[in-house]
């Protein structure tokens, strides 16, 4: 396989965290619920499809997007609705669904699916709700089944904090990743953008049929946001749509039995477990029985459906995200340190600040927590901001243009080119403490209603 560039970036931190799941493979999990949440689907209202108490099996449709029909979200297991569970103004937080001993799927006609042109293969992954797995930029939503994308990019680089290791994920899925490859390069004029690791391995170097580059920096080199803006930027009028590297081993089963695959390795990580390592499992899975298998070192955590810097907090009564590989488990930061501004005070808090000396000791990782050690301050300019933000594009303007909701400005200053998680490492490094991945969501979202 032929390298066709090398990406790379200074600018961001590696924040070395204890807790790195170890690469063992615990047995498979499975729960008596599981749930799938229209929040995991940035930009969609959900329309029900189904009541509580009504039977579905594997691969049949629970909700579809009021923005389009088509695209439908199907249940990850066989089972009966349990519970619809709505918050404020009826939204609908969560559908869970009580699993059964039916092994029941729906199977759908995909023998010489080569031969289909791209409308009917579109038309075949809407229907068996296989759509949901590809996303769009501008925005980060679900792709728009009636646009052809510019290019559709793959990357299997992680560089947050705990960041499950992909070429472990995909071991041994190398032909099913390859028939998801396959699919993908039917729907794009030109092949598919597959990042890897400066030091790629199997199965990577195996795969045919892509454009091969390589990632290498601290984080959030591994974003796709930086690889787009490299390698194929976005336009006005332009999408970009995005895979995550499991997804594309589900479209290849699914493309191969003509099932809906729902299948989702899962890392539990983080400095507050015992034993932190992988769970193969299912989309929306139950997290308690997980959270039993790994124990947590203490009664004070925080469960977070992702990494510690962009993930979403949930409970250990929640729920697996539909995108998630990562759960990350770390202790609440509860607790005050007296005098804690002063050098030397306590080495133990991992800073990047030039006024800490904490990146001179616990070379083998830090024991972090939630505490945010200070309070939201003014905004000014200090170029805290620049150091840590590979994209060329400035932060903190396009932050002030999302906060005063100036479009043109946001326009004229990348708002395109940007998801909210190309901010998390921005929340934990400014001492503003402002929450910058909210600010570029509501920014997005406005984006979204006014100008579409």
């Amino acid at each position: 396989m032929d390298i066709i560039k090398g990406i790379r970036t200074r600018r961001g931190a590696k924040l070395n965290i204890k807790g790195t799941a170890e690469k063992i493979l615990s047995k498979a999990i499975s729960t008596p619920t599981y749930a799938l949440k229209p929040d995991d689907f940035f930009g969609t209202t959900p329309k029900l499809l189904v009541k509580e108490g009504a039977e579905v099996i594997t691969g049949d449709p629970v909700f579809f997007s009021k923005q389009d029909p088509r695209i439908k979200i199907v249940s990850p297991v066989s089972g009966i609705i349990k519970e619809i569970v709505r918050g404020p103004k009826r939204k609908i937080e969560k559908i869970i669904i009580e699993a059964n001993q039916n092994k029941e799927v729906r199977s759908h006609e995909v023998a010489n699916w080569e031969t289909l042109g791209r409308d009917a293969l579109i038309a075949l992954l809407l229907e068996s709700g296989n759509w949901p797995f590809l996303q769009q930029r501008p925005y980060g939503t679900l792709a728009h089944p009636d646009e052809t994308p510019k290019a559709i990019f793959v990357s299997t680089l992680d560089t947050s904090p705990l960041a499950v290791d992909h070429a472990f994920l995909l071991t041994n899925n190398h032909e099913n990743f390859q028939q998801g490859i396959n699919v993908l390069n039917k729907l794009v004029d030109q092949a598919v953008f597959l990042g890897v690791d400066a030091n790629f391995s199997a199965p990577f170097e195996k795969v045919e049929n892509v454009q091969c580059y390589t990632i290498a920096g601290p984080h959030p080199a591994g974003n796709l946001s930086f690889h787009i803006q490299e390698l194929s930027p976005i336009n006005m009028g332009d999408r970009v749509w995005t895979v995550n590297p499991e997804d594309v081993v589900n479209l290849g089963r699914f493309i191969t039995e003509g099932v809906f695959s729902a299948q989702r390795t899962v890392a539990f990580a983080g400095n507050a477990l015992k034993a932190p390592k992988y769970f193969p499992t299912t989309i929306g899975v139950e997290l308690a029985p997980m959270i039993e298998e790994v124990e947590t070192t203490q009664s004070g955590v925080r469960l977070i459906n992702g990494d510690v810097l962009s993930g979403k907090t949930t409970s250990t009564q929640g729920y697996l995200g539909y995108y998630n590989n990562l759960v990350s488990v770390i202790p609440e930061g509860n607790t005050y340190r007296m005098f804690g501004w002063l050098p030397f005070k306590d080495n133990s808090i991992l800073s990047l600040s030039n006024t800490s000396f904490s990146r001179l000791f616990n070379k083998s990782g830090f024991e972090i927590d939630t505490n945010l050690n200070g309070e939201e301050r003014a905004l000014v300019v200090t170029g805290e901001m620049e150091k840590v933000f590979p994209l060329d594009l400035y932060p903190m303007q396009l932050l002030k243009a999302c906060m005063i909701e100036d479009i043109e400005k946001m326009e004229a200053l990348g708002i395109y080119e940007v998801v909210p998680e190309d901010f998390g490492l921005i929340d934990y490094a400014n001492t503003s403490k402002i929450e910058a991945q909210e600010i570029i969501r509501k920014g997005i979202e406005l984006m979204i209603n006014e100008v579409g």
